[in-house]
């Protein structure tokens, strides 16, 4: 379970980047500039816990230095904490270099899963929140700006009302005969809690709402911009209202196109504990109607049954279709993620293939969809390179010790480490029960039950008897030569050898 969350995890932060932090050039100037700058706190492994225990509100960025969106984020970043430099209360903004190895506790304490990541620590570090606002300098102020303030606010009039409440966004209001008691309470501390998530808001008068005519008794009201537009729930217990918070606002259907308003509902789609059904298609033709219609019915029926649903434009799922290994001549095509990590494809589908299909899936009648390239048909150099449709047959059934690498085709380290591991493949190209090789990660599936893969390059050795361990060596020649040998299966060819060289040693 934990590992396949963390995939949907993964592919959440992946479309965030594609389609909300689309990286810019950063030019020498403004490289210059933001280094000469020191509004942003520098942390890292000495101080940080010294600092955050010192400030109410801090907000922290987890970057790597090679990641094209912080270099994009860094001078917006540094113009917010000099335009906050002096507001009251203070904010503070920081910054840890997540990739230093001295670091790598701070990154795992906080779950940095991509880059850059910014978390809100409240109260010396004992509340943290996700960073979910704007990247660009102004949109950062007013966002924080914001998050300082009271977590719901009061509305008086029907002026209030409507500088609050928009038709773009959620908004949560309590409705009360009094500012006091239990139920405000608990209203207000989820208010606290998901400030980060959602506007929030209360008020004396149900009339300054929209359609409030009829609300009677402590009530909270749900508005949102898509489905029925408002929820009223009245069971004001902790647990049950942050629930029925989260629940409400995801819509039936998630539309997944290049609409950033349209974003935080995707986040939240991927974030879900729930199986997750996407349908892709291109939402302009003229047959996209028909898949609606079908997909919200289907939607609606399998409602609180554990699964997730959402249409994505073909225009706008790039990503989407690298992360799964999809094809545009597949399309339309639905694709179910479940809680296992398990993939389940339906190409060029029909609107009347919908509701059946998912049937299928839901009565356990569907075979998984696994993403490979193709099986090489040369691989003949020192590192072999496995895919998802070989690594059964190269890793777990070849009978050999196997030095698997996992990597990204972007990721430097792998790089700098990519020459290392061809040596030490030269190195034992004479022995035959010794295999190094490669996967590349972002384009294949591998059993995430077997290799926790949280970052890029990692290495895993299994061994002949089908041992695995994760290698956590240095990344010179000699420290993974040395690690091979000491983990490898001997075979009997070898412990013979062994036993002659041990025998000579003896007569000598």
């Amino acid at each position: 379970m934990a590992s396949s969350f963390r995939v949907s995890i993964w592919f959440c932060l992946l479309v965030f980047s594609l389609f909300v932090l689309s990286p810019r050039v950063i030019s020498a100037e403004e490289e210059s500039s933001a280094k000469s700058e020191e509004s942003v706190l520098t942390l890292d492994h000495t101080n940080f816990h010294e600092t955050v225990s010192k400030n109410s509100f801090i907000v922290v960025e987890f970057y790597a230095p090679w990641c094209g969106h912080c270099k994009s984020l860094a001078p917006e970043y540094e113009k917010a904490a000099s335009l906050l430099s002096s507001h009251d209360p203070p904010i503070v903004l920081a910054k840890v270099d997540a990739n230093d190895e001295l670091n790598k506790g701070l990154a795992s304490e906080f779950e940095v899963r991509g880059f850059p990541t910014l978390k809100i620590l409240r109260n010396g570090g004992k509340l943290v929140q996700e960073y979910k606002g704007p990247r660009e300098a102004d949109g950062i102020v007013e966002y924080l700006k914001k998050q300082v303030g009271p977590a719901s606010s009061e509305i008086k009039s029907l002026e209030d009302a409507g500088n609050l409440i928009s038709d773009k966004k959620i908004f949560v209001v309590g409705v009360f005969p009094k500012f006091s008691g239990e139920e405000f309470e608990n209203f207000t501390a989820l208010a606290e809690k998901l400030r980060s998530d959602y506007d929030f808001g209360h008020t004396l008068d149900a009339k300054l709402l929209p359609r409030g005519d009829a609300l009677s008794g402590p009530t909270v009201r749900l508005l949102k911009p898509f489905d029925e537009l408002f929820v009223d729930f009245q069971d004001f217990h902790a647990d049950a209202l942050e629930k029925f918070v989260e629940e409400a606002s995801v819509p039936i259907v998630t539309l997944f196109n290049k609409d950033p308003s349209n974003h935080p509902y995707v986040i939240k789609f991927f974030n879900s504990p729930n199986a997750k059904a996407m349908l892709f298609l291109n939402v302009s033709s003229e047959l996209a109607d028909g898949f609606k219609s079908k997909l919200h019915d289907v939607a609606e029926l399998h409602k609180g049954k554990g699964v997730s649903f959402l249409l994505g434009d073909l225009e706008a799922s790039e990503g989407a279709f690298q992360y799964f290994g999809l094809k545009e001549d597949q399309v339309p095509l639905i694709i179910i993620q479940n809680n296992d990590g398990q993939k389940y494809l339906k190409a060029n589908l029909e609107p009347d293939h919908i509701a059946p299909w998912i049937k299928e899936y839901m009565d356990g009648n569907l075979k998984p969809f696994k993403k490979s390239e193709p099986i090489p048909e040369v691989n003949n150099e020192p590192v072999k390179v496995v895919v998802a449709d070989s690594i059964q047959d190269v890793v777990f059934n070849s009978g050999k010790n196997v030095l698997l690498e996992f990597y990204a085709p972007w990721c430097g380290h792998c790089q700098k480490l990519a020459p290392i591991l061809e040596e030490v493949a030269v190195s034992f190209q004479s022995d035959a029960d010794i295999v190094i090789a490669k996967i590349d990660a972002t384009a294949n599936d591998f059993p995430t039950d077997t290799f926790d893969v949280k970052g890029y390059p990692t290495m895993y050795f299994k061994s002949s008897s089908g041992g695995v361990v994760q290698y956590d060596g240095g990344r010179t020649k000699e420290d993974i030569i040395e690690f091979i040998q000491k983990n490898r299966d001997k075979t009997v060819e070898q412990e013979s050898v062994k036993d002659e060289q041990e025998s000579v040693k003896d007569e000598l």
